[in-house]
């Protein structure tokens, strides 16, 4: 993620900012520049939102997401789009009840890390087709809570992903919820914007790998045959355990349960990466520890264009190995505990090629539709 600037003052300003701290200006985030931008009132537009114009551009008139009205979203939509919501927000389906504190900052937090998620999507230029487009199979989000039985025992909503819907379960923005899940499965890592990231790269086979042959057979060359038996695959895992060779070939004990769960989280980690290199990249850090020459590493290109996933990988090595020195100083788990074999190079290598090609296919279709879902509370 870039660290941004404010347009009116020049303050840095990060992506989730609503407010400059240095000039008050009012901030949104404009996802079709991917900038954000110091604004000043200009009324109201034909729908009645309160619109807006970019300090010193006031040509570009625009106004607030609608759901900025309950402090979840920054993002701004051109007026003459005539669209209520964002680009991310116009997917959801079913959000999060916002009359409660809990409610409302269970949607602040799902809607900071879905944000997240589109502003990679857009980097990338991924399609996003959405149900508008495709009824059966285009993305939508359902933020889901968990149910009460009758006699009072809590049946915990599902994450999860099935032709194109992305279920998550909103009580795991709680942290102390996502914490207690996490320990109970055993895993090292556990976020909300990990499951965004993981759960659309399911979809994301299906829309860019399952419809290509070509591309269909190097990835079960890879990543094995998704039409391997999905329950009896998750059984053995549960009762078995990973393969004791699991860190030689994936990315974590996970990916070694089924072939599509290997490609969902290689899908996310290499956002991962690719994320936090840009990060890297924008506050200049490198790293250059004395004595130690084979860790120095310096991010000098755009992670975003990658030209393979070597070069990803020679410059985030270094940087997740001083990220996790730094957490361990302060007491804390390490912040990238998994191990990058060459197994898995390669296939975050295929993934970058996948991606890049669908980048390259989506910008000469620029016609391709956003989606437009309306928000129903859950």
């Amino acid at each position: 993620m870039k660290l941004f600037s404010c347009t009116h003052c020049n303050n840095p300003v990060h992506f989730d900012n609503t407010v400059c701290v240095n000039c008050n200006s009012r901030l949104g985030f404009l996802p079709q520049t991917l900038k954000m931008y110091a604004l000043a009132p200009a009324g109201q537009d034909d729908a009645g939102h309160d619109k807006w114009t970019i300090i010193g551009d006031t040509e570009t008139a625009v106004h607030f997401c609608e759901n900025a009205a309950h402090d979840v979203c920054n993002w701004l939509v051109p007026v003459s789009e005539n669209q209520p919501f964002c680009i991310a927000c116009r997917y959801n389906r079913i959000v999060p009840v916002a009359d409660n504190p809990e409610g409302q900052s269970n949607w602040q937090r799902i809607s900071q890390a879905q944000r997240h998620l589109f502003y990679s999507l857009l980097r990338f230029r991924l399609p996003r087709p959405g149900r508008d487009v495709d009824p059966q199979g285009g993305l939508v989000f359902d933020f889901l809570a968990d149910e009460v039985d009758a006699n009072g025992n809590v049946i915990p909503a599902m994450t999860g992903h099935e032709d194109g819907l992305i279920s998550l379960r909103a009580a795991e923005a709680n942290d102390a919820t996502r914490e207690s899940v996490r320990l109970a499965m055993g895993e090292p890592y556990r976020t909300l914007l990990g499951h965004f990231r993981h759960e659309i790269g399911h979809w994301y086979f299906a829309v860019l790998v399952a419809q290509d042959p070509q591309m269909l057979e190097r990835a079960r060359v890879l990543f094995g045959d998704e039409r391997e038996d999905y329950a009896a695959a998750l059984k053995r895992n549960y009762e078995e355990g990973p393969p004791a060779d699991w860190q030689n070939r994936f990315i974590s004990t996970y990916a070694s349960c089924h072939p599509s769960e290997d490609f969902a989280e290689c899908w996310a980690h290499f956002f991962h990466i690719v994320d936090t290199l840009e990060t890297a990249r924008s506050f200049g850090m490198s790293i250059e520890p004395r004595r130690h020459e084979d860790l120095a590493a310096e991010v000098d290109f755009d992670p975003y264009h990658a030209s393979s996933a070597q070069r990803l990988v020679d410059s985030w090595v270094p940087l997740s190995v001083a990220m996790n020195s730094i957490q361990r100083s302060m007491g804390q788990h390490d912040s990238y505990p998994f191990i990058l074999s060459q197994p898995v190079i390669e296939k975050l290598d295929f993934i970058n090629e996948l991606i890049r090609k669908a980048g390259e296919s989506q910008a000469s279709n620029n016609g391709q539709s956003m989606g437009a879902s309306t928000p129903a509370a859950a």
